[in-house]
C-alpha cells in the first residue's frame, strides 16, 4: 500500500504532534488528522522532512520545558 508511488498520499499528524503519509483514499485512522499536502508520497515525505524538525514527542518536549524530565 505504503509502496506505491503512483497513489496518491495525504499527511496526517497525531496529537503528538507526530507526522506519517496516509493514503488518501481510505479514512485517516482514530487519533490522526489531516495536516499539509495530498499529492504523491515524494511531495508528502519532503513536507515532513520541512516541518517536522524536532521528532520527540510532544508531550516529552513539553515536560522537558516545564522541568520534568532530566537531560542525559
Amino acid at each position: 500500500m505504503f509502496d506505491d508511488e503512483d497513489r496518491t498520499f495525504q499527511v496526517v499528524v497525531n496529537d503528538e504532534e507526530q507526522y506519517s503519509i496516509w493514503p488518501a483514499d481510505r479514512e485517516i485512522p482514530a487519533g490522526w488528522r489531516s495536516s499539509g499536502p495530498s499529492g504523491p508520497k515524494a511531495e508528502c515525505l519532503t513536507y515532513i522532512d520541512e516541518v517536522w524538525t524536532d521528532l520527540r514527542p510532544l508531550s516529552l518536549r513539553a515536560g522537558m520545558a516545564a522541568g520534568d524530565c532530566a537531560a542525559d
